[in-house]
């Protein structure tokens, strides 16, 4: 069965627009856990403006399934995942401005980069994920760089899908195809949603892991934590 790792950003969204501790980021974490989530995904940034540096150090003594942190691997950025060692570290191309993760890696054009970067995360013991898109050839790098797993960005998915869900759906399944004959595990992520998600995993093969939080984060509001919890899960199921 695929796997469910919750984005907590938007709590911690939540949390900073007051200021205080209210949403607790860390007793949602756990409450979650409790809830079935089989992962927590944060995705720091340098202006801090939802998750804090703080908070994935707090967030690493308590997270007792799988702990996963996303950015760009800027200097800073590195030397923080090293030290953290979560389980999963998923590297983005996103610029420190950007509103929320837009494109996936351009695999030729930073294979240097990217070899040495996941050469360092592995060195520490971290499994290592790359932000990608559909093109074929991506994949072929990504594989060379030596990642261990791809995330899809499926946001291209999300988009179309009300549409026509069979087109939508073709190229990641293409894709997730090619991964797997490379030896790459397969994660996916960005705007899956209840109403998208189950298609996606009966249509797309071998995915390990989701990372899901703007969505289950907004329909909590209507349905509770646990409730959208067991729905994400019953969708993985099929």
């Amino acid at each position: 069965m695929t796997r469910l790792s919750v984005n907590i950003n938007k709590i911690a969204t939540l949390r900073n627009a007051r200021g205080g501790n209210v949403p607790n980021v860390i007793q949602v974490a756990k409450d979650l856990e409790l809830f079935g989530a089989q992962g927590i995904t944060v995705h720091p940034r340098p202006d801090e403006r939802h998750i804090r540096r703080a908070d994935v150090y707090d967030l690493k003594q308590i997270v007792t399934t799988e702990f996963n942190i996303e950015g760009y691997p800027s200097d800073d950025f590195i030397r923080m995942v090293c030290d953290v060692k979560p389980q999963q570290v998923t590297l983005v191309p996103d610029p420190p401005e950007a509103l929320t993760s837009s494109a996936g890696w351009d695999t030729k054009t930073h294979f240097g980069f990217l070899t040495d970067v996941i050469k360092e995360f592995k060195q520490n013991g971290i499994r290592t994920s790359i932000f990608i898109e559909t093109e074929l050839n991506m994949f072929d790098y990504a594989a060379r760089i030596g990642t261990d797993r791809i995330e899809l960005y499926t946001e291209p998915y999300a988009s179309m899908f009300p549409k026509d869900k069979a087109a939508a759906v073709a190229p990641f399944a293409r894709a997730a195809a090619h991964a797997h004959t490379l030896g790459l595990g397969i994660n996916a992520g960005h705007d899956l949603s209840s109403e998208n998600l189950k298609y996606f995993i009966q249509n797309v093969p071998n995915v390990d892991e989701v990372s899901i939080g703007h969505a289950l984060i907004s329909e909590a509001l209507y349905l509770g934590l646990h409730n959208m919890v067991q729905l994400y899960l019953n969708a993985l199921r099929g």
